[in-house]
């Protein structure tokens, strides 16, 4: 029996009480996978090498703040 061919089997012994905990943990399970592009993962590794060497600039505050600034540039 598969893992899918279970799953199945297991949620007809569910009580209908309990389906709502079932069916929320699914449809967060059901979510593919992806994998990052290229362009991607290049700016991942972009960020790791200014985390890793202390380069870039650093923003602290809320994000209201950010926005205000990033707007003036």
């Amino acid at each position: 029996m598969s893992n899918r061919d279970l799953a199945k089997s297991l949620i007809d012994k569910i009580p209908e009480s309990r389906l709502f905990y079932v069916i929320s943990y699914l449809q967060g399970a059901a979510v593919p996978d992806e994998t990052p592009n290229g362009e991607t993962l290049a700016a991942m590794a972009e960020i790791d090498g200014m985390i890793a060497s202390g380069a870039g600039e650093h923003f602290d505050g809320p994000t209201a703040d950010l926005f205000a600034q990033l707007s003036e540039d």
